[in-house]
């Protein structure tokens, strides 16, 4: 299993918080690439509710990783 920004992205929008077979549900029915699929089906299944997208992918960057200030703009 491995993410990249760009697979991980694909689930920015799923209905947090989500089981894993709701996120997997989202991800076909969005029509995620097969990779974050597969990816979803390799996680560890304990019944648990993902809150967001850090509880998959804890290095997914937030926007306070890009250091762009929005009210310079």
């Amino acid at each position: 299993m491995y993410w990249t920004l760009e697979l991980a992205s694909k689930l920015e929008d799923a209905p947090w918080p989500a089981t894993k077979d709701e996120l997997i549900d989202f991800a076909m029915r969005s029509g995620a690439p097969l990779e974050v699929i597969e990816n979803l089906q390799e996680m560890e299944d304990e019944g648990e509710m993902y809150e967001s997208i850090e509880d998959i992918w804890p290095d997914y960057p937030s926007n306070e990783d890009f250091f762009f200030n929005e009210e310079e703009y």
